[in-house]
Protein backbone atom coordinates (compact mmCIF):
# COMPACT_ATOMS: atom_id res chain seq x y z
CA UNK A 1 0.00 0.00 0.00
CA UNK A 2 2.82 2.35 0.90
CA UNK A 3 4.60 1.52 -2.40
CA UNK A 4 1.37 2.17 -4.35
CA UNK A 5 0.88 5.50 -2.57
CA UNK A 6 4.48 6.55 -3.25
CA UNK A 7 4.15 5.55 -6.91
CA UNK A 8 0.90 7.47 -7.23
CA UNK A 9 2.46 10.62 -5.79
CA UNK A 10 5.40 10.28 -8.18
CA UNK A 11 3.07 9.90 -11.17
CA UNK A 12 0.95 12.89 -10.11
CA UNK A 13 4.09 14.98 -9.60
CA UNK A 14 5.37 13.98 -13.03
CA UNK A 15 2.04 14.82 -14.68
CA UNK A 16 1.91 18.12 -12.83
CA UNK A 17 5.41 18.99 -14.04
CA UNK A 18 4.47 18.05 -17.61
CA UNK A 19 1.33 20.19 -17.49
CA UNK A 20 3.34 23.09 -16.13
CA UNK A 21 5.91 22.70 -18.90
CA UNK A 22 3.17 22.79 -21.54
CA UNK A 23 1.29 25.73 -20.05
CA UNK A 24 1.01 28.63 -22.49
CA UNK A 25 3.26 31.55 -21.63
CA UNK A 26 2.15 35.17 -22.08
CA UNK A 27 3.16 36.97 -25.26
CA UNK A 28 4.10 40.64 -25.21
CA UNK A 29 4.34 42.75 -28.36
CA UNK A 30 5.92 46.20 -28.10
CA UNK A 31 6.92 48.73 -30.74
CA UNK A 32 10.42 49.81 -29.73
CA UNK A 33 11.30 51.96 -32.78
CA UNK A 34 9.55 53.40 -35.81
CA UNK A 35 10.53 50.33 -37.83
CA UNK A 36 10.91 47.63 -35.15
CA UNK A 37 8.42 45.64 -33.06
CA UNK A 38 9.70 43.25 -30.39
CA UNK A 39 7.96 40.00 -29.48
CA UNK A 40 8.71 38.30 -26.16
CA UNK A 41 7.18 35.11 -24.73
CA UNK A 42 7.24 34.28 -21.06
CA UNK A 43 9.34 37.38 -20.44
CA UNK A 44 12.09 36.19 -22.81
CA UNK A 45 13.00 37.70 -26.20
CA UNK A 46 11.63 35.65 -29.07
CA UNK A 47 11.93 37.74 -32.23
CA UNK A 48 11.53 41.21 -33.74
CA UNK A 49 9.58 42.39 -36.75
CA UNK A 50 11.95 44.61 -38.73
CA UNK A 51 10.71 46.83 -41.56
CA UNK A 52 13.25 49.63 -42.17
CA UNK A 53 13.71 51.26 -45.57
CA UNK A 54 17.25 49.87 -45.61
CA UNK A 55 15.91 46.32 -46.04
CA UNK A 56 14.32 45.17 -49.27
CA UNK A 57 11.55 43.31 -47.42
CA UNK A 58 10.21 42.99 -43.85
CA UNK A 59 11.64 40.15 -41.75
CA UNK A 60 11.34 38.41 -38.42
CA UNK A 61 14.86 38.50 -37.00
CA UNK A 62 16.50 37.10 -34.93
CA UNK A 63 14.70 34.04 -33.53
CA UNK A 64 15.31 32.24 -30.24
CA UNK A 65 14.17 28.97 -28.73
CA UNK A 66 12.20 28.98 -25.48
CA UNK A 67 15.52 28.23 -23.77
CA UNK A 68 17.14 31.34 -25.23
CA UNK A 69 19.23 29.70 -27.97
CA UNK A 70 19.64 31.72 -31.15
CA UNK A 71 18.53 29.68 -34.18
CA UNK A 72 18.94 32.18 -37.03
CA UNK A 73 22.16 33.17 -38.79
CA UNK A 74 23.57 36.52 -37.66
CA UNK A 75 24.93 37.71 -41.02
CA UNK A 76 24.36 40.24 -42.51
CA UNK A 77 22.66 42.31 -39.76
CA UNK A 78 24.67 41.10 -36.76
CA UNK A 79 27.45 38.75 -37.92
CA UNK A 80 28.75 36.18 -35.45
CA UNK A 81 31.96 34.18 -35.47
CA UNK A 82 31.62 31.25 -37.83
CA UNK A 83 28.66 32.69 -39.73
CA UNK A 84 28.52 31.77 -43.42
CA UNK A 85 28.47 35.00 -45.45
CA UNK A 86 26.76 33.79 -48.63
CA UNK A 87 23.33 34.99 -49.86
CA UNK A 88 23.01 38.33 -48.02
CA UNK A 89 19.29 38.40 -48.81
CA UNK A 90 18.72 35.48 -46.40
CA UNK A 91 17.67 37.26 -43.19
CA UNK A 92 15.67 35.57 -40.42
CA UNK A 93 12.21 34.68 -41.78
CA UNK A 94 10.86 36.39 -44.88
CA UNK A 95 8.19 35.96 -47.56
CA UNK A 96 8.70 36.87 -51.22
CA UNK A 97 9.33 35.41 -54.68
CA UNK A 98 11.93 35.27 -57.43
CA UNK A 99 9.78 36.16 -60.45
CA UNK A 100 6.71 38.39 -60.12
CA UNK A 101 5.96 40.25 -63.36
CA UNK A 102 9.59 39.71 -64.29
CA UNK A 103 10.95 41.29 -61.09
CA UNK A 104 13.11 39.37 -58.62
CA UNK A 105 11.97 40.05 -55.06
CA UNK A 106 13.83 37.11 -53.49
CA UNK A 107 17.45 37.95 -54.38
CA UNK A 108 17.30 41.71 -53.80
CA UNK A 109 19.78 43.00 -51.20
CA UNK A 110 22.42 45.65 -50.58
CA UNK A 111 24.79 43.49 -52.65
CA UNK A 112 22.96 44.20 -55.93
CA UNK A 113 24.70 47.00 -57.87
CA UNK A 114 22.56 50.09 -58.46
CA UNK A 115 22.90 49.57 -62.22
CA UNK A 116 21.02 46.26 -61.88
CA UNK A 117 18.43 47.27 -59.29
CA UNK A 118 15.75 47.89 -61.93
CA UNK A 119 15.38 44.11 -62.32
CA UNK A 120 14.48 43.64 -58.64
CA UNK A 121 11.43 44.28 -56.47
CA UNK A 122 10.82 45.69 -52.98
CA UNK A 123 8.29 44.98 -50.26
CA UNK A 124 7.67 48.19 -48.36
CA UNK A 125 5.70 48.05 -45.10
CA UNK A 126 3.57 51.17 -44.80
CA UNK A 127 1.12 50.40 -41.96
CA UNK A 128 0.94 48.40 -38.76
CA UNK A 129 -2.73 47.47 -38.53
CA UNK A 130 -2.85 45.69 -35.16
CA UNK A 131 -0.70 44.62 -32.24
CA UNK A 132 -2.10 42.64 -29.32
CA UNK A 133 -0.42 40.96 -26.37
CA UNK A 134 -1.89 38.02 -24.45
CA UNK A 135 -1.86 34.23 -24.41
CA UNK A 136 -1.57 34.54 -28.18
CA UNK A 137 0.20 37.62 -29.52
CA UNK A 138 -1.08 39.20 -32.74
CA UNK A 139 0.73 41.44 -35.21
CA UNK A 140 -0.90 42.57 -38.47
CA UNK A 141 0.77 44.74 -41.10
CA UNK A 142 0.16 46.09 -44.60
CA UNK A 143 2.87 46.31 -47.26
CA UNK A 144 3.23 47.03 -50.96
CA UNK A 145 5.16 44.89 -53.46
CA UNK A 146 6.67 47.48 -55.78
CA UNK A 147 9.22 48.08 -58.50
CA UNK A 148 12.12 50.49 -58.10
CA UNK A 149 9.84 53.42 -58.98
CA UNK A 150 7.49 52.41 -56.08
CA UNK A 151 4.71 51.45 -58.46
CA UNK A 152 2.52 48.89 -56.65
CA UNK A 153 2.00 45.42 -58.09
CA UNK A 154 0.57 43.70 -55.02
CA UNK A 155 -0.79 44.77 -51.66
CA UNK A 156 0.12 42.43 -48.82
CA UNK A 157 -1.74 42.01 -45.56
CA UNK A 158 -0.04 39.64 -43.12
CA UNK A 159 -1.28 38.43 -39.75
CA UNK A 160 1.16 36.80 -37.33
CA UNK A 161 -0.05 34.81 -34.33
CA UNK A 162 2.68 34.07 -31.76
CA UNK A 163 2.41 31.54 -28.94
CA UNK A 164 4.64 29.33 -26.83
CA UNK A 165 5.35 27.34 -23.71
CA UNK A 166 8.45 26.33 -21.77
CA UNK A 167 9.87 24.28 -24.66
CA UNK A 168 8.22 25.57 -27.81
CA UNK A 169 7.54 28.65 -29.90
CA UNK A 170 4.91 28.82 -32.66
CA UNK A 171 4.36 31.38 -35.41
CA UNK A 172 1.20 31.11 -37.49
CA UNK A 173 1.46 33.31 -40.57
CA UNK A 174 -1.46 34.30 -42.82
CA UNK A 175 -0.46 36.38 -45.84
CA UNK A 176 -3.01 37.71 -48.34
CA UNK A 177 -1.75 39.19 -51.60
CA UNK A 178 -4.13 41.39 -53.62
CA UNK A 179 -3.25 42.45 -57.16
CA UNK A 180 -3.28 46.18 -57.94
CA UNK A 181 -2.50 45.26 -61.56
CA UNK A 182 -2.42 41.90 -63.32
CA UNK A 183 0.25 39.91 -61.48
CA UNK A 184 2.01 36.75 -62.69
CA UNK A 185 4.10 34.54 -60.42
CA UNK A 186 6.25 32.76 -62.98
CA UNK A 187 7.28 29.30 -61.78
CA UNK A 188 10.71 29.78 -60.14
CA UNK A 189 13.02 28.05 -57.67
CA UNK A 190 13.42 30.79 -55.08
CA UNK A 191 10.33 31.33 -52.96
CA UNK A 192 8.11 31.64 -51.03
CA UNK A 193 8.42 31.43 -47.26
CA UNK A 194 12.13 31.46 -46.40
CA UNK A 195 14.21 31.00 -43.25
CA UNK A 196 18.00 31.05 -42.78
CA UNK A 197 19.08 29.05 -39.76
CA UNK A 198 22.23 29.04 -37.70
CA UNK A 199 25.50 27.26 -38.56
CA UNK A 200 24.97 24.49 -35.97
CA UNK A 201 21.86 23.20 -37.76
CA UNK A 202 23.52 23.00 -41.18
CA UNK A 203 24.12 19.60 -42.73
CA UNK A 204 27.89 18.94 -42.42
CA UNK A 205 29.68 19.37 -45.75
CA UNK A 206 33.38 20.02 -46.28
CA UNK A 207 33.07 20.76 -50.02
CA UNK A 208 32.29 24.15 -51.55
CA UNK A 209 28.95 24.35 -53.35
CA UNK A 210 27.95 26.63 -56.24
CA UNK A 211 24.41 27.89 -56.78
CA UNK A 212 23.19 29.91 -59.77
CA UNK A 213 20.14 32.18 -59.79
CA UNK A 214 17.86 32.84 -62.78
CA UNK A 215 20.07 35.74 -63.93
CA UNK A 216 23.20 33.61 -64.06
CA UNK A 217 24.69 35.02 -60.85
CA UNK A 218 26.80 32.37 -59.13
CA UNK A 219 27.04 32.16 -55.33
CA UNK A 220 29.66 29.96 -53.69
CA UNK A 221 28.79 28.43 -50.33
CA UNK A 222 32.01 27.49 -48.56
CA UNK A 223 32.39 24.06 -47.04
CA UNK A 224 33.24 23.78 -43.37
CA UNK A 225 35.65 21.69 -41.33
CA UNK A 226 34.90 22.98 -37.83
CA UNK A 227 32.62 20.05 -36.83
CA UNK A 228 30.02 22.48 -35.46
CA UNK A 229 27.38 21.77 -38.09
CA UNK A 230 25.40 18.66 -37.14
CA UNK A 231 21.90 19.19 -38.51
CA UNK A 232 19.68 17.30 -40.93
CA UNK A 233 16.17 17.41 -42.41
CA UNK A 234 13.15 15.15 -42.06
CA UNK A 235 9.89 15.56 -44.02
CA UNK A 236 6.41 14.20 -43.39
CA UNK A 237 7.00 11.93 -46.40
CA UNK A 238 10.07 10.41 -44.74
CA UNK A 239 12.74 12.16 -46.82
CA UNK A 240 15.93 12.90 -44.90
CA UNK A 241 19.01 15.08 -45.24
CA UNK A 242 19.68 16.59 -48.66
CA UNK A 243 17.06 14.26 -50.16
CA UNK A 244 14.38 16.56 -48.70
CA UNK A 245 15.15 19.17 -51.36
CA UNK A 246 12.61 19.36 -54.21
CA UNK A 247 10.21 16.87 -52.58
CA UNK A 248 6.67 17.47 -51.36
CA UNK A 249 5.44 17.17 -47.80
CA UNK A 250 2.94 18.50 -45.31
CA UNK A 251 5.81 19.48 -43.04
CA UNK A 252 9.58 19.53 -42.91
CA UNK A 253 11.88 19.99 -39.94
CA UNK A 254 15.56 20.71 -39.55
CA UNK A 255 17.09 19.55 -36.29
CA UNK A 256 20.37 19.08 -34.47
CA UNK A 257 22.21 19.56 -31.21
CA UNK A 258 22.94 23.03 -29.88
CA UNK A 259 24.76 22.66 -26.60
CA UNK A 260 22.81 20.22 -24.43
CA UNK A 261 19.56 20.86 -26.29
CA UNK A 262 17.98 19.05 -29.21
CA UNK A 263 16.75 21.97 -31.30
CA UNK A 264 14.37 21.81 -34.24
CA UNK A 265 12.65 24.22 -36.60
CA UNK A 266 9.64 22.92 -38.50
CA UNK A 267 7.56 24.54 -41.23
CA UNK A 268 4.02 23.21 -41.68
CA UNK A 269 1.99 23.71 -44.84
CA UNK A 270 -1.78 24.36 -44.86
CA UNK A 271 -4.29 22.36 -46.94
CA UNK A 272 -5.87 25.56 -48.30
CA UNK A 273 -2.57 26.78 -49.77
CA UNK A 274 -2.07 26.69 -53.54
CA UNK A 275 -0.39 23.50 -54.79
CA UNK A 276 -0.61 21.71 -51.42
CA UNK A 277 1.45 19.95 -50.18
CA UNK A 278 4.33 22.30 -50.86
CA UNK A 279 7.73 21.57 -52.38
CA UNK A 280 10.65 21.97 -49.98
CA UNK A 281 13.49 24.23 -51.09
CA UNK A 282 15.56 22.91 -48.20
CA UNK A 283 19.32 23.30 -48.61
CA UNK A 284 21.88 21.77 -46.30
CA UNK A 285 23.84 25.04 -46.07
CA UNK A 286 21.08 26.75 -44.10
CA UNK A 287 18.28 27.87 -46.44
CA UNK A 288 14.93 26.39 -45.41
CA UNK A 289 12.00 27.37 -47.62
CA UNK A 290 8.50 26.24 -48.58
CA UNK A 291 7.85 26.96 -52.26
CA UNK A 292 4.63 25.71 -53.89
CA UNK A 293 5.38 27.79 -57.01
CA UNK A 294 8.68 26.18 -58.03
CA UNK A 295 7.26 23.02 -59.54
CA UNK A 296 9.13 23.18 -62.86
CA UNK A 297 12.64 23.01 -61.41
CA UNK A 298 11.64 20.64 -58.61
CA UNK A 299 10.16 18.14 -61.13
CA UNK A 300 12.95 18.56 -63.70
CA UNK A 301 10.54 20.20 -66.12
CA UNK A 302 7.85 17.52 -65.98
CA UNK A 303 5.22 20.01 -64.80
CA UNK A 304 4.91 23.71 -64.08
CA UNK A 305 2.99 25.92 -61.63
CA UNK A 306 2.37 29.54 -62.59
CA UNK A 307 -0.02 31.67 -60.54
CA UNK A 308 -1.87 34.60 -62.14
CA UNK A 309 -3.89 37.20 -60.27
CA UNK A 310 -6.03 39.55 -62.31
CA UNK A 311 -6.39 43.11 -61.02
CA UNK A 312 -8.46 42.99 -57.81
CA UNK A 313 -7.99 39.24 -57.24
CA UNK A 314 -6.22 37.88 -54.17
CA UNK A 315 -4.60 34.74 -52.81
CA UNK A 316 -3.81 33.71 -49.23
CA UNK A 317 -0.85 31.64 -48.01
CA UNK A 318 -0.84 30.08 -44.54
CA UNK A 319 2.16 28.60 -42.73
CA UNK A 320 2.99 27.43 -39.22
CA UNK A 321 6.57 27.60 -37.92
CA UNK A 322 7.42 25.57 -34.81
CA UNK A 323 10.69 26.04 -32.92
CA UNK A 324 11.34 23.42 -30.24
CA UNK A 325 14.08 22.56 -27.78
CA UNK A 326 14.58 20.00 -25.05
CA UNK A 327 16.06 16.60 -24.30
CA UNK A 328 14.70 15.13 -27.55
CA UNK A 329 13.73 16.56 -30.91
CA UNK A 330 10.03 17.07 -31.61
CA UNK A 331 8.40 13.79 -32.67
CA UNK A 332 6.68 12.88 -35.92
CA UNK A 333 3.46 12.27 -33.97
CA UNK A 334 3.59 15.76 -32.42
CA UNK A 335 4.28 17.40 -35.79
CA UNK A 336 1.36 15.51 -37.33
CA UNK A 337 -0.81 16.72 -34.45
CA UNK A 338 0.31 20.33 -34.93
CA UNK A 339 -0.26 20.03 -38.68
CA UNK A 340 -3.75 18.66 -38.08
CA UNK A 341 -4.75 21.44 -35.69
CA UNK A 342 -3.31 24.10 -38.00
CA UNK A 343 -5.18 22.65 -40.96
CA UNK A 344 -8.46 23.25 -39.13
CA UNK A 345 -7.77 26.94 -38.52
Amino acid sequence: MRIFKTLSIAILTSLSSLAQAQKAEPVKIVKTAKDKIDISIGGKPFTSFLFPDTLEKPVLYPLYTAGGTLVTRGFPLAPRAGDPVDHPHHIGIWFNFENLNGLDFWNNSYAIPQSKKHAYGWIRTDRILETKSGSTGVLVYHANWTNQQKEVILEETTRFEFSGDAYQRIIDRYTTLKADIDAVFKDAKDGLLGLRFTHELQIPDTADQKYTDDKGNVTVVKGGKDHIANGTYLTSAGKTGNDAWSTRGVWCKVYGKMGADSVSIAIIDHPQNPNYPTFWHARGYGLFAANPLGEKIFTNGKSEKNLTLKKGESVTFRYRIVISNGAQTISVAKLNELAGSFGKK
